[in-house]
């Protein structure tokens, strides 16, 4: 595994440009502006790759996330479960310039672990009856009908750790955890960026939530606001006192 770190060798948008191609399968961990890899997104758009098949659950927010691909014009096709934050991705839809693949989260999540396994296919029921289901296989199976699903293998994953050590283990930090174990172990090039990195050993095996065998290449993520896409408070009580 490769250790990356600012000022030491190759950049990391060298570093991507080396695994990353126009035309290849990016997957990115994340669910809305939560756990994503934004330092590893931000690197995609200085390599200038284009016509990316982008595997997520969303496509960010206009101007943050995965939206700056979009606003760059590298993003082909999207394979993702909700899209509804993205007022540019609605218009690249609408005008044609984009191809979607909705899939159900739970059924987007599967494929990519099942792709990270070497699961080729799977069966579920979510989706039958739907459009979701047309045009793939389907089987009986205890007088139920299920449809087939394709586990995902990408080109390259991209995913946030909260800790990680030298070796490349990771421990992701409560919510941010979502989609990004699953999309650390469906790369054939896996690439983390984590808020704290520390030496071998300093990791609590039993902690270990992806293992270093997963991960090629690390970086250090750099210190930067962690965005909500929509904050909701309750009203202070002290306010609502006339």
């Amino acid at each position: 595994m490769g250790k990356l770190k600012d000022g030491a060798g190759a950049t990391l948008a060298e570093v991507l440009a080396g695994v990353l191609h126009d035309g290849a399968t990016l997957a990115v961990g994340g669910f809305g502006l939560s756990g994503i890899p934004a330092d590893l997104i931000e690197a995609v758009r200085e390599t200038g790759a284009r016509n990316l098949t982008v595997v997520s659950n969303n496509m960010g927010v206009d101007g943050k996330g995965l939206g700056i691909l979009l606003e760059s014009g590298q993003v082909r096709k999207v394979i993702a479960s909700y899209v509804g934050e993205n007022k540019l991705f609605a218009q690249q839809y609408l005008a044609g310039e984009l191809e979607v693949e909705f899939v159900p989260q739970g059924t987007l999540a599967e494929r990519l672990r099942a792709g990270g396994a070497g699961i080729p296919a799977f069966y579920t029921r979510t989706g039958v009856g739907t459009v979701v289901a047309e045009g793939k296989p389907h089987e009986e199976f205890d007088g139920e009908l299920y449809v087939q699903e394709r586990g995902i293998v990408a080109d390259v994953s991209l995913v946030h750790a909260h800790t990680a050590d030298t070796e490349g283990n990771l421990v992701y930090r409560h919510t941010a955890r979502n989609f990004n174990p699953v999309v650390a172990t469906a790369g054939r090039v896996t690439i983390a960026e984590a808020e704290v990195i520390v030496g071998p050993g300093e990791i609590d095996p039993n902690h270990v939530i992806t293992p270093g065998v997963f991960v090629q290449h690390l970086v250090q993520a750099r210190p930067r606001v962690k965005d909500i896409e929509q904050r909701t408070v309750r009203p202070r009580p002290e306010a609502a006192v006339v």
